[in-house]
């Protein structure tokens, strides 16, 4: 887990507070831990940091994401899936890979837009046709 200034910051961070909750360590040991997980210019950028302007991994995170704040990802919007079609003479399988990554990055997507904009890029007829035609089971009537 390396972070060389060209992801997004904030993914890093969430990354990186996951695996140390997991772990239980305090304050401290994030402050320690975190230049490890820097690269390039990521690591520069911390090791100009001012003596002493660093006492807590609040200051830590506040100045990381200043710094690679161009960096941060924009909000994806459902909107951004019709945008997802698959390829001519590309697989389905992949075409369906690519869709779920996207759908992941899609807060408040409901089951209906995402089958929507789903139907809405295959190529592949039979399936579209499938999945369509499928009868869909709510919760209230099983």
């Amino acid at each position: 887990m390396r972070y060389d200034g060209i992801q997004d910051p904030q993914k890093h961070l969430i990354a990186f507070e996951a695996r140390l909750n997991l772990e239980g360590v305090g304050d401290a040991v994030r402050c320690r831990g975190f230049p490890v997980t820097l690269a390039g210019p990521a690591i520069r950028w911390f090791n100009v940091l001012p003596q002493g302007s660093i006492t807590t991994f609040s200051d830590i995170t506040r100045s990381f994401l200043a710094q690679f704040t161009t960096r941060i990802a924009k909000a994806l919007h459902p909107i951004n899936l019709l945008g997802i079609t698959q390829r001519a003479g590309k697989p389905t399988r992949k075409f369906l890979d690519r869709f779920n990554d996207e759908c992941l990055e899609i807060d408040g997507l409901t089951n209906s837009v995402s089958s929507l904009c789903l139907t809405n890029g295959l190529l592949n007829e039979d399936f579209r046709k499938y999945l369509t035609t499928k009868p869909v089971w709510t919760m209230q009537e099983i």
